[in-house]
């Protein structure tokens, strides 16, 4: 039988406000429209119905997962596995070092741990950049840390987000788990106020109070102790060093971090971390082991085991704007070797098939296609919702 093409595992960068689901979405639909994947499909459907003794297979779109979701606001790797590369996702949710360019703001923390949250603490930071220097060897290594709340970590099958977005309190605590920070480099910009970044504003109930109390009674990356590495621990007890959190500094007196215009300081940050690491936890522990808080901004996955952003992955439109003449031979080289210089190898597509770049045309009647698509979904959904399921009645959580 012949192997389908369309099997392997790739990575694409996912942009910064999409979830990773609609990402691999979007990438399903686009491969989905090329002949090629028609006949893997049906290749699979003839060995389904093989299998199945004669009775018809009902396989109609391409099997795909990824390997490690991204919050909606960060972007970069998404690893992609397609036919039997599912069976691989594993290994890198799993077993892989990731990297990542981290950037938060000091002052404050939120619902979320990110900017995409409610703000839910304000804090003094009154650091330096020896400060930053200290903390940074008290957290490489290995750590037990607690998982943010708002994330897709399951307790007793139920991911966590949807307890804080329903406001339910937890069957019990977060269990913090073991995982390894390779390495963190600090950029020479911490600390910086100058940039785009506007500081949260409290949310306000209708009669205009602030809601920090309300939300403050759901779990907070702020409730557990100060994680430090198990290598700095033993080098505290030797050297008889504290081992305590530095305390929770008060806002100075007549700093408004709400006003317009005010940009708290930075915290920018590298980290090489294991599988099952937190970036917004990290960040959140680094703050407050200097007395302050922070939320993020920026999240950037530049690695993840041998995938690289800058090397070897696709955008997500590489696969729109193109016909498959262009992408797939390329693809196919990733399937048998990640190493390709992906940029490189579709530039020389381009010029050995120039008819594969879509026309102005073509792409304005799949963008009305999509839109239509989106539209359907939407009715879909208020059809449904209008058969009287009932309202559930959510706490002030923004959806993540």
């Amino acid at each position: 039988m012949m192997k389908p093409v369309m099997d392997g595992v790739f990575a694409i960068n996912k942009p910064s406000g999409l979830t990773s689901r609609f990402a691999l979405d979007r990438v399903t639909r686009a491969l989905s429209k090329a002949p090629e994947s028609q006949e893997a499909l049906a290749v699979l459907q003839a060995a389904r119905s093989q299998a199945q003794q004669g009775r018809r297979s009902k396989t109609t779109k391409l099997k795909m997962g990824h390997g490690g979701t991204l919050d909606p606001l960060a972007e970069g790797v998404l690893v992609i596995g397609i036919g039997s590369g599912t069976k691989k996702l594993g290994d890198y949710t799993n077993g892989s070092v990731k990297h990542y360019e981290c950037v938060g703001l000091l002052g404050g923390s939120t619902t979320t741990g990110d900017s995409e949250g409610e703000l839910l603490q304000k804090t003094g930071i009154n650091i330096t950049k020896e400060m930053l220097t200290e903390t940074r060897e008290k957290m490489i290594g290995e750590i037990e840390q607690t998982p943010p709340i708002f994330s897709a970590l399951k307790m007793d099958g139920k991911p966590l987000y949807e307890y804080a977005r329903e406001g339910k309190p937890l069957p019990r605590n977060i269990k913090g788990r073991n995982v390894t920070i390779h390495d963190i480099k600090l950029y020479d910009d911490s600390l910086n106020t100058d940039h785009e970044w506007n500081f949260l504003k409290s949310e306000k109930d209708q009669e205009g109070n602030s809601l920090v109390t309300q939300l403050a009674s759901n779990p907070t990356l702020n409730d557990h102790d100060v994680p430090f590495s198990k290598k700095w621990l033993e080098k505290a007890e030797k050297e008889n060093l504290k081992t305590d959190a530095a305390p929770v500094q008060p806002v100075a007196e007549g700093v408004d971090y709400e006003k317009d215009g005010y940009r708290a300081p930075t915290l920018h940050f590298d980290a090489k971390v294991s599988s099952g690491t937190y970036i917004r936890s990290l960040l959140s522990d680094f703050a407050r082991a200097m007395g302050s808080s922070s939320y993020m901004v920026k999240l950037v996955r530049w690695q993840q085991a041998e995938w690289d952003l800058k090397k070897n992955v696709f955008e997500i439109e590489d696969f729109e704007k193109y016909k498959s003449e262009i992408w797939l031979p390329v693809l196919e080289k990733v399937f048998v070797d990640s190493n390709v210089d992906i940029r490189s190898e579709l530039e020389k597509q381009i010029q050995q098939c120039p008819e594969g770049v879509k026309s102005e045309e073509e792409l304005a009647a799949e963008k009305k296609e999509e839109e239509e698509r989106i539209a359907q979904a939407a009715d879909r959904k208020r059809n449904t919702d209008s058969k009287g399921k009932g309202k559930k009645n959510f706490k002030r959580q923004k959806k993540y």
